[in-house]
């Protein structure tokens, strides 16, 4: 509930920010509908940039000219070529920079970023939903049968695009799976997280998975 909680923090003085991690390219985000302070977020999940590719920030409009972050650098500088003794943080989201950026992984992110053009977030949240309802639907046939659990809620409404099992030799399987190119990832205890990412992945991909975990 977005809109409820940051409406509720603003009742108490307080701004928001929001981590929009697992929900860039996955989870339609109007921030100026919900009214969000800020927001933060990665772009190498669901945008696709790649390990490595550049974070980014969301700030409100209404907040550009009096909110300000502590990390200084001269992409930041409302002059970063004069060379002034004294920072002084350039006008808009521009003072939310800080150094020079790593070019390839910027020009990388750009590329992944361009195939969003043309698509609809609210499709590929359908797609998103499907994969993973789907994934938990053989979990229930093929995998809880064989000691797997899941970890992740079973609402759609209450995840994003990736599902989270857990399972005793967990550490062992993913580390199995990924020398055959199937990529989880691992989480101690026992957990295993399944990234879909709507863009590319298919049911018959969903299917593979749970033939590979089922035959461990």
């Amino acid at each position: 509930d977005v809109e409820g909680i940051t409406k509720a923090a603003h009742e108490h003085g307080a701004l928001m920010v929001w981590d929009l991690a697992h929900t860039a390219g996955a989870v339609p985000f109007h921030a100026e509908a919900l009214d969000v302070d800020f927001a933060v977020g990665c772009g190498y999940k669901y945008l696709n940039g790649g390990p490595g590719a550049p974070a980014f920030i969301y700030v409100a409009p209404r907040l550009l000219e009096t909110a300000g972050q502590p990390l200084q650098g001269w992409w930041g500088h409302a002059e970063p070529f004069e060379f002034e003794v004294d920072y002084r943080p350039a006008v808009g989201i521009a003072r939310f920079l800080t150094g020079t950026a790593n070019v390839l992984s910027m020009k990388s992110l750009e590329a992944a970023l361009e195939v969003f053009s043309g698509v609809s977030l609210e499709k590929l949240r359908e797609k998103s939903v499907s994969l993973t309802s789907f994934f938990i639907d053989l979990f229930d046939d093929h995998l809880a049968p064989r000691g797997f659990t899941l970890a992740s809620p079973r609402a759609p409404e209450s995840r994003g695009s990736h599902v989270a099992l857990g399972f005793a030799g967990g550490k062992e399987l993913v580390a199995a799976m990924a020398a055959e190119g199937i990529i989880a990832d691992f989480r101690p205890p026992d957990l295993m997280r399944f990234g879909f990412a709507p863009l590319y992945n298919t049911h018959q991909e969903v299917v593979s998975l749970v033939e590979r975990l089922s035959s461990y």
